[in-house]
């Protein structure tokens, strides 16, 4: 049993109430009710332009929602940060002449909430060398962030999500454009946290495929609608078919789940690595 199956005896983390999102004239989705409790890794998937990032922008306090409520640890969300939420963003490769240190970008999650000019405080050196060990960065944490591989650049990102030991942590696409080791490495990191801190995790992805032994429950956003469940309930040939209003098949290859035929709602590819297309 994962640490989140049986998430209903625990604390609820996110909430999210009678929730609606409107982008210009066209509503993402509506009526969504969702809350994610301690210890619980919730995974949203869909086709681009489903909302999906959207949602996380909101439960940030970015993007205002055209109907609903959202509260973390109890609390409405903040329009101007909120330390009780650590983010992960995709892995998206800083430009190369970045002269920022790795260790200067995890310090960025230990003292860069604070006004005006950081000034060091006890204490924070010994957490941010905890932080830069706790995601394998010792190796690469003086070095400037451009001149890092991808991998080395997200396990960074992921260890300035973690200063606050948050109780939620948010993650859009934090495996895309990684190698093997380099996801499971920070899918790691992320399954550690949720264990031993006990924090709720939502993480957006276009492959559950490396998360599929993680994952308790699945959000899947498609043509303005949703369905919420666990992979088993959710990953279905006919709860795709009807949430898409197309014919979707939902196949197992090896320990591989190929999705056949979903359409995408702006572009061409799709969320499931390695799929084809009827």
């Amino acid at each position: 049993m994962t640490p989140g199956a049986r998430g209903s005896e625990r604390p609820v983390i996110l909430s999210i109430r009678d929730a609606a999102l409107q982008r210009g004239p066209r509503e993402l989705w509506s009526g969504l009710d969702l809350d994610v409790h301690a210890g619980e890794l919730v995974a949203v998937l869909g086709p681009s332009g489903s909302g999906k990032t959207t949602l996380l922008r909101a439960i940030l306090g970015l993007e205002p929602l055209s109907r609903g409520s959202i509260e973390v640890g109890g609390a409405p969300v903040a329009h101007r940060g909120n330390r009780r939420i650590g983010y992960i963003p995709q892995a998206r490769p800083l430009p190369r002449d970045t002269s920022l240190r790795g260790r200067d970008l995890v310090t960025l999650g230990v003292d860069g909430h604070r006004f005006g000019l950081p000034l060091p405080r006890r204490g924070d050196r010994a957490r941010v060398d905890a932080l830069i060990e706790a995601v394998g960065a010792q190796g690469f944490a003086e070095r400037p962030v451009g001149e890092l591989s991808g991998g080395e650049q997200q396990r960074l990102r992921a260890g300035q999500a973690l200063a606050d030991d948050p109780p939620l942590l948010l993650c859009d696409e934090p495996l895309t454009s990684l190698d093997l080791a380099n996801q499971q490495a920070v899918i790691g990191l992320i399954d550690r946290h949720r264990r031993e801190r006990g924090a709720a995790v939502l993480l957006v992805t276009h492959d559950i495929n490396p998360l599929l032994g993680k994952v308790d429950r699945i959000l899947y956003i498609a043509n303005g609608r949703f369905t919420l469940g666990t992979p088993q309930e959710v990953l279905r040939s006919d709860v795709l078919t009807a949430l898409y209003g197309a014919h979707v098949f939902v196949l197992r290859a090896g320990d591989r789940l190929v999705v056949v035929g979903a359409p995408d709602a702006e572009a061409s590819h799709h969320h499931h690595e390695g799929e084809a297309h009827a």
